[in-house]
């Protein structure tokens, strides 16, 4: 090993992002997911599955800690139902049928021996949790009933895979519940929907906007689908995560009824709501460059790398400094990571710990024992201060909090800049086509007018705001459509989406 530590030894030549994120993005996103450590693509034979590395599952893990936490707070537990569904369970409701056959896989054989009855792999658990529902639902004493199960689930599409993005199987959580009447029933379904605004805002350093989803592109069965929608910097949209209101429908499928105060019966209202490792495609995509991975303070593994750097005469020195304050930083709750190796120079370090995301460095030398001080760098921007070694880790938590601020601000920015406006059909093709983004116009509700841009360039209404949210309400819209011409009953989004 060198006397000194600032020459480079060239180890880093297998760090660097080789895609530009601006020109290659695909490329880009795929590179930066495996050379940061967050997954592998899984076996030959196996295309849409991944392995998820212990890195991405760590950032899972603080998002479920989050959403877990809230459910619970507001009512919720958690339990876990089959991975298999009975063909005749999924049959009960015929709209989950027709809404994900072709995505369904199915299990023949157990061992050698052919069963009776086709098992799904569950792309989704209505028809395996509503059956047990009904079992439990006798009176009005037994409602609201509120469940949760955190699972994986397959659905066999055949699109490229993009890890987090689409793979064939997926991490997710979804809730359940059962109501007396629509308006507890909704209230539920909006409740969950700002619970997952709160996890992309406050978590993901993400805005989104919210609103329903289209009639036509309601989840299968459901009489609402609501969804939290959040912009990528390549102008497409991700679909961030949904709550549904199901109405009656699942209950009159599977029977679930309760006898009011009078002992009268009545179909209880249902819900569910869903939210996926998806979210974790989004972080990486939102606040990644061309160095590698960004990651928030709230989600970060390490918050803060402490990289020594020192000369042969002063490294005791420097270690025992640095020591102490990765000590401090640990007692007062901050993920730190002191990177003493040897065998790394400071280049090196500083090269594979941006790559990794982690939102703050201390650089600590010979020049900052003396001083007693600490030299800070910001992940985002490279942003470099020299602040006191008292109060190390008030401090931290300081720059942490600026560090999420920085990011969650240009997320917003971005958002804001890129809702436009348009009055026409042609302003719609020709604005997503030069801008992406959100375009915002005048609707009818007529499925055959989101078909005609869909089929022209490949965008699609992602959301219909809720009336509080537009000046436009849905039933007070004195615009015509901007597709065929009719009076506009609402206000569409149209993106091209992930």
């Amino acid at each position: 090993m060198s006397d000194t530590h600032d020459a480079d030894d060239g180890d880093d030549q297998d760090l660097g992002v080789t895609k530009s994120k601006q020109y290659e993005t695909g490329e880009w996103y795929a590179e930066v997911v495996q050379k940061a450590g967050l997954a592998n693509y899984g076996p030959d034979g196996m295309s849409g599955f991944i392995v998820t590395r212990p890195r991405a599952y760590e950032l899972w893990e603080r998002l479920q800690g989050f959403l877990d936490a809230r459910f619970k707070e507001t009512g919720v537990q958690n339990a876990y139902f089959p991975m298999f569904i009975p063909e005749s369970y999924l049959e009960a409701e015929k709209d989950i049928v027709e809404g994900f056959d072709p995505e369904v896989a199915w299990v023949t054989h157990g061992g050698t021996e052919e069963l009776d009855e086709r098992l799904a792999v569950r792309p989704t658990s209505e028809s395996i949790i509503t059956p047990y529902i009904s079992q439990w639902v006798r009176s009005h004493r037994d409602l609201p009933l509120r469940v949760n199960q955190w699972c994986s689930v397959v659905r066999w599409e055949a699109t490229e895979t993009k890890p987090f993005f689409r793979t064939k199987e997926f991490l997710w959580q979804e809730g359940h519940t059962a109501h007396a009447d629509e308006d507890d029933a909704w209230n539920e379904t909006m409740l969950r929907l700002d619970q997952y605004e709160s996890a992309y805002e406050e978590m993901l350093g993400i805005p989104v906007l919210r609103g329903r989803k289209p009639e036509h592109d309601t989840f299968p069965g459901a009489d609402a689908t609501t969804t939290v929608e959040a912009l990528m910097p390549d102008g497409k949209s991700v679909q961030g995560a949904t709550s549904h209101y199901l109405g009656t429908s699942f209950a009159e499928a599977f029977d679930i009824t309760y006898a009011d105060e009078n002992e009268e019966d009545h179909l209880a209202h249902t819900t569910s709501w869903g939210f996926s490792w998806r979210a974790l495609g989004a972080l990486i995509m939102t606040h990644s460059d061309d160095q590698g991975l960004v990651l928030p303070p709230t989600v970060a593994p390490e918050q803060v790398v402490i990289v020594p750097i020192w000369q042969s005469d002063t490294r005791a020195e420097v270690l025992e400094y640095a020591e102490g304050i990765a000590e401090e930083l640990e007692e007062a709750g901050v993920r730190v990571e002191l990177d003493d190796r040897d065998s790394r120079n400071p280049g090196f370090k500083f090269n594979e710990w941006e790559l990794k995301g982690v939102p703050v460095r201390f650089e600590i030398g010979p020049h900052e024992v003396d001083d007693g001080e600490v030299t800070v760098v910001h992940r985002p921007d490279g942003e470099e201060t020299t602040v006191d070694r008292e109060g190390v880790a008030e401090t931290a938590r300081d720059h942490l909090d600026t560090v999420y601020g920085k990011l969650y601000a240009a997320a917003e920015e971005r958002l804001d800049t890129e809702v436009r406006e348009a009055d026409s059909r042609s302003e719609i093709l020709g604005t997503i086509g030069q801008h992406g983004g959100y375009v915002k116009a005048p609707w009818c509700g007529d499925e055959a007018c989101e078909t005609e841009i869909k089929d022209q360039i490949a965008a699609e209404i992602v959301m219909v705001p809720f009336p509080d949210d537009d000046d436009r309400r849905d039933d007070d819209h004195d615009d015509d459509c901007a597709v065929c011409g009719d009076h506009a009953t609402r206000t569409a989004y149209f993106a091209k989406s992930y």
